[in-house]
């Protein structure tokens, strides 16, 4: 599966340090220690060194990459793994360290920037393509709901994911909504990814015990 996904995760792994390069070329700009975590009021709440920030981050999430990509192809049952599912699994990452730059460098570039909007709007993104694609998972030990009950069957593993598909898509259609309306306070976030955590996880046990499946 790595072979066969070579060129993926090579240019995976470039875009995942590239923030690096941004660090560098604005490196004399950059304060000595960074804000690199924020709480939902949009104020800093975390800090790190320049030198972590810049090389660290890039790095720990580029080894992040490479496990995940090495787990998954190790999986028992990776062919039930599509190509599309590892893509997309592949592409996560790199996603994720793109985001934290564009936060990261304007904010400690001395720029205002509403990071509780972009955050949201991203994960409500981000929900709704993984929703999309959990109910063409097939049954793995990696990629998906992996409880008990939904590895034990596969008729349940099917209609779990087909009922999380819907749920984290709608949840992420709301957390959009809620992202450029307001009308959801974003305290609200948490309660929303709960429902989307334990929802198909109480009802793969209902078909375990209700339907013996």
């Amino acid at each position: 599966m790595l072979k066969a996904n070579r060129k993926t995760l090579i240019i995976t792994s470039i875009v995942t340090i590239l923030p690096v390069l941004i660090g560098v070329i604005y490196w004399n700009r950059l304060p000595d220690v960074m804000a690199t975590h924020f709480g939902t009021n949009n104020e800093a709440n975390g800090f790190s060194s320049k030198a972590f920030a810049v090389f660290g981050i890039p790095a720990f999430l580029l080894a992040v990459l490479w496990l995940g990509a090495f787990v998954t192809a190790r999986d028992p049952r990776k062919q039930n793994i599509s190509p599309k599912m590892f893509t997309l699994v592949l592409w996560i990452v790199p996603v994720i360290s793109l985001i934290v730059a564009a936060i990261q460098y304007p904010v400690n570039l001395g720029y205002q920037m509403n990071i509780t909007f972009y955050m949201e709007l991203v994960l409500g993104m981000l929900f709704v393509i993984i929703g999309n694609y959990l109910p063409k998972a097939r049954q793995n030990y990696t990629i998906g709901i992996k409880i008990p009950w939904t590895l034990a069957n596969e008729e349940n593993w099917n209609r779990t994911h087909r009922l999380a598909g819907y749920l984290w898509m709608i949840c992420g259609i709301l957390i959009i909504i809620a992202c450029l309306t307001r009308i959801i306070p974003a305290e609200w976030l948490i309660g929303i990814i709960l429902i989307m955590v334990l929802v198909p996880c109480i009802y793969s046990y209902w078909l375990h015990v209700k339907k013996g499946l």
